[in-house]
């Protein structure tokens, strides 16, 4: 597939998301989809309004439980996507346990009000932050901490100017989409929030600077330099989706860039805290700390849709500003969910438990590697890996075609994960999986492999 067949697919726009334009979608639904599937993914297209990336959907679920989702004809498939919130795996007992607890109790607080589920969940956040970082807003999902997130830099700076990556994914709202660096979300919008500034991002394989973060830090500083009044940087502390992971100089020096030019750092961790990447934050890898920071997806545990934005004391300076009014601002059962996901990180040592499953998704994806030419590189920390997938190594041409025939191989021997940028293979599995569940799946993932 050449850069002309990419731009005919949109490819060229994207970095989420699988492509579903091959005849291997066509072939799966003939083959693997029974009828009874069939005809409810007929309805599922009739009633829902189709959007990028999500339609047509591959199958319908009846069950999860633990690292599994399952089909309404009993199919198991290891998910290796999850949407990034099942860190605890699906339907965690305690969670739900906990949950319907607080169903029997506090359903909602209404405005004006609070709740000491919510005070417990804000405090336990504070206590696990470093300095100053102690200030909590909830919210129902991710892309609106990045909208009160933005609203803060700009009431903190005096400044409105936003300077983000190409290709990075910070939400699907209009604000969000604005700052974000993936093209097809944008199309049909018109004009979107001024002020931003996209830079290339330290891609460390297949990157415009190709290893050289050093370029990168250096358009950066001349972006804040000659713009002059930029008033955030926003980016993914490691990139979710094809895994992109900075080194700890790169980030160091970009967090001394932002305090010399009076920039606030907002580091977006919605799919990668809560010990996606081996700790409870990514940005503990680096030995950087950000102004304003963004949680989501799993900290409602893979059950309540559950996010926050975390900034500092001394930002709690406004007598009267409206930064997030959500119905659900002080939700107790959002509250209770995220508290409990974050217990239930600490009592079952899943920090620890990614770590050394991090060591083993190496050696194992290193075997591969050594073994089949198609895998150019990979990468990860934790439980969150990418394999990037192409034709040549000298040439690193994108296998883009043989990326999806390799998920479809897959998702036939039951696991699931999704391909990102065309050609990258996203592994990110529950942090509770068991250690015959990694080696199951890259069992399939190595016989997908080999059929090419």
């Amino acid at each position: 597939m050449n850069q002309d067949d990419e731009k005919k697919i949109g490819l060229n726009k994207r970095t989420e998301g699988d492509i579903n334009f091959t005849p291997e979608r066509a072939k799966w639904m003939e083959e693997e989809v029974s009828e009874r599937a069939k005809a409810l993914l007929e309805k599922d297209a009739r009633y829902f309004l189709h959007q990028s990336l999500s339609s047509p959907c591959l199958d319908v679920l009846r069950h999860c439980e633990g690292p599994y989702i399952e089909n309404i004809d009993g199919k198991k498939y290891l998910d290796f996507h999850g949407n990034n919130v099942h860190q605890l795996g699906f339907s965690h007992p305690k969670l739900v346990k906990k949950l319907n607890e607080q169903l029997n109790s506090l359903t909602f607080s209404t405005r004006r009000y609070t709740n000491e589920t919510a005070i417990n969940f804000a405090e336990k956040l504070a206590s696990l932050l470093p300095s100053d970082l102690n200030r909590t807003l909830m919210t129902p999902n991710g892309s609106s901490a990045i909208g009160m997130a933005l609203k803060l830099a700009r009431a903190v700076t005096g400044r409105f100017k936003v300077v983000s990556f190409w290709d990075s994914f910070h939400g699907a709202s209009l604000d969000a989409i604005g700052v974000g660096g993936e093209a097809v979300f944008r199309e049909y919008m018109g004009p979107l929030m001024p002020g931003v500034e996209r830079i290339p991002p330290p891609v460390t394989y297949r990157g415009i600077y190709e290893n050289n973060e050093q370029k990168c830090l250096e358009y950066m500083e001349y972006v804040f330099a000659k713009e002059g009044d930029i008033g955030a940087f926003l980016a993914e502390t490691v990139r979710n989706t094809d895994v992109q992971i900075p080194s700890k100089s790169f980030w160091q020096e970009a967090r001394k860039l932002c305090d010399t030019y009076g920039v606030l750092l907002i580091l977006d961790e919605i799919p990668i805290a809560l010990g996606r990447t081996g700790k409870m934050f990514a940005f503990e890898h680096f030995d950087i700390e950000p102004d304003i920071l963004c949680l989501g997806k799993g900290l409602g545990g893979g059950i309540f849709p559950q996010a926050a934005m975390v900034t500092r004391d001394a930002f709690n300076k406004f007598g009267d500003i409206s930064l997030g009014h959500y119905t659900h601002e002080k939700s107790p059962l959002g509250a209770m969910a995220a508290l409990t996901t974050i217990e239930i990180i600490e009592e079952e040592r899943l920090l620890e438990k990614s770590q050394i499953d991090a060591f083993f998704m190496k050696v194992e994806l290193e075997k591969l590697q050594n073994k089949l030419n198609i895998i150019g590189d990979i990468r990860g920390a934790g439980l969150l890996w990418g394999v990037e997938l192409v034709k040549d190594r000298n040439t690193k041409e994108k296998a883009i075609l043989e990326a999806e025939k390799v998920m479809y191989h897959c998702l036939k021997n039951g696991l699931s994960f999704k391909v990102s940028a065309g050609n990258v293979l996203q592994l990110a599995p529950a942090l509770t999986i068991s250690r015959e569940e990694l080696k199951k799946a890259i069992g399939i993932l190595d016989n997908a492999l080999e059929q090419l």
